[in-house]
């Protein structure tokens, strides 16, 4: 954990200064831009420590199938997510050793991800550092390729916001080659443009509640349609759910914005779309509570969370602003300790970063 918690406090501390030596935007006097070098400095110590690791979750076999089975043309469609395999593919042609993989992945992700939060947040420094704390970048580590489909639609939040279907399709159609899953995000554009709290939104809401209610039900609907997808391996399966302790994270965020719903409507314009996105992550996170496999969903939603995060410490009094950002920074904490290493005993592992 030595290289994680260095990791979460330099990362941090770059951020922090990026947003001390910003800019305020012409677009929006609440939005700033944060300085760029250092921008690129917490870029480059997330791509390090997750590009350069040979543990966590998958990253063994990812490595153990780019060593041992050589990518061809031949059998780039072949199999699923053709985008992977031709990046495969062409890593393969410089070098065999999986640790390029690895970088590269880590570096498109992470890129990606930090851009959009450059372009977004409020509190830039805040929004990394939830990353982090909330497990986003170690899932980052784990599902690599849905991971990455999942940054390639989160840089296209501008054409959500301004909605451009046509440009925002071609994006999601590109990330689900990469991770077939990212089409669900097609649908979910028309949602998700409408305004936030609106009849639409409690009727989300009482339908999770409903299959959560009548789930083994549900199961049974899903897998049929579901079955000749790449998916319908997951009927054998048998999990647990994900922990409780994950629905209420993710929902203080959303009773708050809610609270303070008039005030971010008129300082972040936009806040729509980035709720209406972070309650569908909730949605997902609450019928994952059933079974693990719905909490995948919420890869594509919880990057909306660490925007919407950044803006809730403006909606308290100014006098109280300071005691509620130094409280997001320790209960995050608080539960990073309680997930990396009372629940998961996470333990990295480099050959080239031992501490």
């Amino acid at each position: 954990m030595t290289v994680l918690y260095l990791n979460l406090s330099i990362v941090y501390l770059f951020s922090l200064l990026s947003r001390y030596l910003s800019t305020p935007t012409s677009l929006n006097p609440a939005l700033v831009k944060p300085h760029k070098l250092f921008v690129l400095l917490a870029i480059s110590t997330l791509v390090l420590v997750s590009g350069l690791r040979n543990n966590i979750g998958d990253t063994y076999y990812y490595m153990h199938s780019y060593r041992e089975h050589p990518m061809t043309w031949d059998k780039v469609f072949d199999g699923k997510d053709p985008g992977f395999n031709i990046l495969q593919l062409l890593l393969q042609q410089l070098s065999s050793d999986p640790q390029l993989l690895l970088l590269v992945t880590a570096l498109l992700t992470n890129t990606l991800i930090v851009i959009t939060l450059y372009k977004y947040s409020r509190f830039f420094e805040l929004s990394l550092y939830v990353y982090i704390t909330l497990g986003y970048f170690l899932v980052s580590m784990n599902g690599v390729r849905q991971y990455l489909a999942a940054a390639i639609v989160f840089i296209a939040t501008k054409y959500l916001l301004e909605g451009k279907f046509k440009r925002y399709v071609l994006v999601v159609l590109l990330a689900s080659t990469f991770h077939q899953s990212a089409l669900i995000l097609i649908p979910i554009y028309f949602i998700v443009r409408r305004p936030a709290w609106s009849k639409v939104t409690f009727i989300l809401l009482a339908s999770s509640i409903l299959i959560v209610l009548g789930f083994n039900q549900f199961m049974d609907l899903l897998f049929t349609a579901i079955e000749d997808t790449q998916y319908g391996d997951y009927k054998s399966f048998e999990g647990v759910g994900a922990n409780k302790l994950r629905v209420a994270v993710a929902g203080v965020p959303l009773l708050i914005a809610y609270i303070g719903r008039e005030k971010l409507k008129n300082i972040f314009p936009h806040s729509d779309v980035i709720i209406n996105m972070s309650l569908l992550g909730f949605i997902f996170m609450v019928i994952s509570t059933q079974n693990w496999i719905f909490a995948r969903f919420t890869i594509y939603f919880g990057l909306y969370q660490l925007v919407l995060i950044s803006w809730i410490v403006l909606l308290f009094r100014e006098k109280d602003r300071k005691l509620v950002y130094f409280g997001i920074i320790v209960c995050y904490f608080i539960y990073f300790y309680f997930e990396h290493v009372l629940s998961l005993n996470i333990i990295y592992r480099s050959n080239y970063i031992n501490l």
